[in-house]
């Protein structure tokens, strides 16, 4: 049996873990990418780097992605984009969004959400992993993480730089038990803006108004209602396909191999969405913790790509994830194919080519 380059490294790496901090030191983790990319494959990772929780999204004739810089608390001071014109060869934009610009911001920032309205690009995103009184994760002593919540950034580009856009969250209070994080906004065919958010396993939906500085209460005078499927953990994702809603979530940890992608389909993005099964989950032959992922649609085409982060083997860091693609297919009845999570990533891909 002829081994590849890259699955022979990483069955030394299993034989003998010393090894792979060797490599790391050696050439960090350009050493030990596991990335086939090639003329016309993308190769995964995709980038270079720890990156994690990936946005993708197409505008114009590009496509974006919007990562975590995928490291311990008080190194997630920014964000990182990257954009390509073809899925393989991808260019990175730095620092389009950091503490300097946002003062109510001091541990952390994470899972960014893009969209753009009236020409003009908002950024939404989580930061200082705020905690209640009655968890345990809460220390009344400490107040780093007693304010933030969910935040919104602006731009002209969609690289940036963004500026904070309202100079408070957008959401720091907890409501139906949701820690405010892991949001996503999905416009409608009607032009409704829905956001869906929500971590310690529930899932919230609420309407954005016109201006994204607040939201439209439903008709019983609430701002958000509950949409908790079964299992949800956290990571909502929501796109539209052949006039189904499909909304898709992170289960099990995100620490370990246990991460996974799931999703529910209904008829309107309000739902109500049962459970379906997996759709990406971890191959210990090639990675571990695929999860926390988004969708992206080849215009003009009924191709769609999974973008996610998954865990290099062996990975000693819990926080240490690397930014993925691959391809997802559906079958006849528009249920989901179970996505393979492989080391050569998508084919080549120019927007407006056939």
């Amino acid at each position: 049996m002829k081994l590849s380059k890259t699955k022979f490294l990483m069955m030394i790496c299993k034989l003998f873990p010393w090894f792979f901090s060797v490599l790391l030191l050696l050439g960090g983790t350009s050493v030990f990418s596991q990335n086939e990319k090639s003329g016309q494959m993308s190769g995964n990772p995709i980038f270079e780097g720890w990156y994690a929780d990936p946005e993708g999204a197409v505008f114009g004739d590009e496509y974006w992605i919007y990562p975590t810089f995928s490291d311990d608390y008080d190194k997630q001071l920014h964000f990182d984009a990257f954009s390509s014109k073809d899925l393989i060869k991808w260019e990175k934009h730095e620092n389009i969004l950091d503490t300097t610009k946002i003062k109510w911001l001091r541990q952390a920032l994470w899972a960014p959400s893009i969209i753009e309205k009236d020409k003009k690009y908002y950024l939404f995103f989580g930061a200082n992993d705020i905690q209640r009184p009655g968890r345990s994760s809460y220390d009344p002593n400490n107040d780093i993480n007693h304010y933030g919540g969910i935040g919104v950034a602006v731009a002209d580009t969609p690289g940036g730089p963004f500026e904070d856009y309202l100079g408070e969250p957008l959401i720091s209070d907890f409501y139906n038990d949701a820690q405010p994080i892991d949001q996503f906004v999905f416009k409608d065919v009607d032009g409704t803006h829905y956001f869906f958010y929500g971590g310690w396993s529930h899932c919230n939906l609420g309407r954005l108004n016109d201006d994204f500085t607040g939201f439209v209460p439903w008709e019983d005078g609430s701002i958000f209602k509950e949409i908790t499927p079964e299992g949800y953990v956290e990571g909502p994702f929501m796109f539209l396909r052949r006039d189904i809603y499909y909304f898709m979530w992170s289960e099990g940890n995100w620490t370990d191999g246990s991460y996974r992608v799931v999703y529910a389909m209904a008829d309107k993005a309000t739902g109500p969405y049962k459970r379906i099964g997996t759709v990406l989950e971890s191959d210990e032959s090639v990675a571990t913790g695929a999860g926390h992922h988004s969708v992206i649609n080849v215009p003009g085409t009924d191709e769609w790509i999974m973008v996610y982060h998954r865990r290099p083997i062996p990975n000693e860091d819990r926080d240490h994830r690397v930014t993925c693609l691959d391809n997802m297919e559906f079958n006849k009845d528009g249920t989901i194919k179970p996505v393979k999570i492989t080391f050569g990533g998508v084919e080549k891909r120019t927007i407006g080519s056939k």
